[in-house]
């Protein structure tokens, strides 16, 4: 009897060392409070993966005309809203109501809902999209689950404005999240509900004033009104529904719930959230853009920056989210696309400041991807596939680069930066090996990286190799007072950003 009391007892003291020796974030179960929100951490797997793909798409995409905010401006025949302001509020005409009336029809006759039964997504494959993704070096998808429009692109237990009810009559959601599995991708979904309460221009003479498409369009009120209780709590309701059924790896949210009437619901949705990452067993990412109004506290979520950057690392990982297309997300006959070139070089901008890039394409109705967005993506995947090793699993030097370029800071700042040049570097780091990325190619075959002028760890005696990436020839470097010189000693291969690879 006493053995078997001390065999008890060993057992017992194991299974406690055993659990106590458990990490503790498999144990924590977070409480909707900033104090117990603040014990998160961003997964190692979202800092490391640096470049994912954003998706606009939905019936606004049936226009394909100015911008995915088509619903919104087609309903604007005597007043130009803004969307947060009524002081920026003036008198006109939007040339997307005219666009539509001459199109369609006067919005009392052929209204946004309209647009729906157009929005067939009859070619659309998901998993010729993953491949493209891909192909293009991203490691995490995030789709658009549902705009401002409040059409749902998934299987909604809340509204009958979805999906599986109406137009393709497909749960895109669930398909883009099994296709993005079966490509080994991240999967994760945005939500831009909230600013449906403000979105639609309602009045008599349209059919947004019909209560029967009020889930559509939206509850009556004056503009500018303070959100009601009753639509938060149909937010939340929304919100809920789409974690719940879809469990995404990341969920992003688009402004206007970083307004003070949400505010005491963001605690409660990120224990919620993160709660149900630690249930499935995920390592989740939550995205927020703190835009004019502090939503989450530092260090409870990760922040994004729409349109922008930031001009100096941050302690936190980050993020922006931009669009391939330099005037609209979604979509449209006008749309202008970016060069690849720019995006590289914006892409080690960000790396290089502790970042990641969510880069937005926008498909046509019937869901295929127009060539040149696809001509885009390929040309990034090439110069990822030969320099990936400088973005990926990579972290911040001790400085971000140097260079003549300033870079304007900020959500929507995107337009006021002026193209990089040849003397714009900017550094990543892995263990013993720093990356110095070029971002346009030097005239004379010569890069001098001043930032290594008399430099404790990396100089003369502790360099053990230069090398320029997807380069056949080894360049001649020197280091003196000047910094460390590299000749690339003739034609290079890249038409991008040369990246030169410095281990020590």
């Amino acid at each position: 009897m006493y053995k078997t009391s001390i065999v008890l007892v060993l057992v017992a003291f194991l299974f406690a060392a055993c659990q106590s020796s458990a990490p503790k974030k498999e144990l924590l179960q977070f409480e909707p409070n900033w104090e117990s929100l603040k014990e998160y951490q961003t997964p190692q797997w979202f800092a490391d993966a640096k470049f994912g793909i954003f998706i606009h798409w939905g019936p606004y995409s049936v226009p394909a005309y100015k911008s995915e905010w088509y619903p919104r401006f087609m309903y604007q025949d005597s007043m130009l809203w803004h969307q947060t302001d009524p002081e920026k509020s003036k008198p006109g005409t939007h040339p997307v109501f005219t666009h539509h009336v001459k199109t369609y029809g006067h919005p009392s006759e052929f209204g946004y809902k309209d647009f729906i039964p157009l929005f067939k997504a009859e070619n659309f494959d998901p998993l010729q999209w993953m491949e493209l993704f891909k192909r293009a070096g991203a490691r995490y998808v995030i789709p658009v689950a549902e705009h401002h429009d409040a059409f749902a692109m998934y299987n909604s237990k809340v509204t009958p404005w979805n999906s599986v009810n109406m137009g393709p009559k497909r749960d895109i959601i669930a398909e883009l999240k099994s296709a993005a599995t079966e490509a080994g991708l991240h999967f994760g979904v945005s939500s831009h509900f909230a600013f449906n309460w403000d979105y639609f221009n309602k009045q008599e003479r349209f059919d947004t004033w019909n209560p029967e498409y009020e889930q559509l369009y939206g509850p009556k009120h004056e503009p500018y009104a303070p959100v009601s209780k009753e639509f938060i709590e149909l937010w939340w309701q929304r919100t809920t529904d789409i974690i719940d059924n879809y469990q995404p790896e990341i969920l992003w949210f688009d402004f206007y719930i970083d307004r003070p009437e949400f505010a005491s619901y963001h605690p409660k949705l990120a224990a919620y959230y993160y709660n149900m990452g630690i249930a499935s067993g995920q390592e989740v990412v939550l995205q927020n853009k703190n835009m004019n109004y502090e939503s989450f506290p530092e260090g409870t979520n990760m922040l994004d920056i729409e349109r922008g950057k930031l001009a100096d690392i941050r302690k936190d990982v980050w993020q922006t989210d931009t669009s391939i297309g330099k005037n609209s997300w979604c979509y449209t006959g006008g749309w202008q696309s970016k060069t690849a070139n720019s995006l590289i070089d914006d892409l080690a901008d960000i790396v290089s400041k502790n970042g990641t890039m969510l880069l937005n394409i926008g498909p046509k109705a019937d869901g295929t991807i127009p060539q040149d967005q696809a001509d885009v993506l390929t040309e990034i995947g090439d110069w990822l596939a030969v320099n990936g090793e400088a973005i990926y699993e990579t972290h911040p030097w001790e400085k971000f680069g140097e260079g003549p370029t300033i870079v304007e800071k900020g959500h929507h700042s995107e337009g006021n930066n002026k193209g990089f040049t040849a003397e714009d570097v900017r550094f990543t780091a892995k263990e013993n090996v720093l990356y110095a990325i070029v971002l346009d190619i030097p005239d004379d075959g010569t890069v001098v990286l001043e930032s290594l002028a008399n430099h404790k760890t990396i100089n003369a005696n502790t360099i053990k190799s230069v090398e320029c990436l997807g380069e056949s020839f080894t360049p001649e470097w020197q280091m003196d007072d000047k910094g460390l010189t590299i000749k690339t000693n003739g034609e290079l291969l890249t038409k991008n950003a040369l990246t030169i690879k410095i281990s020590y």
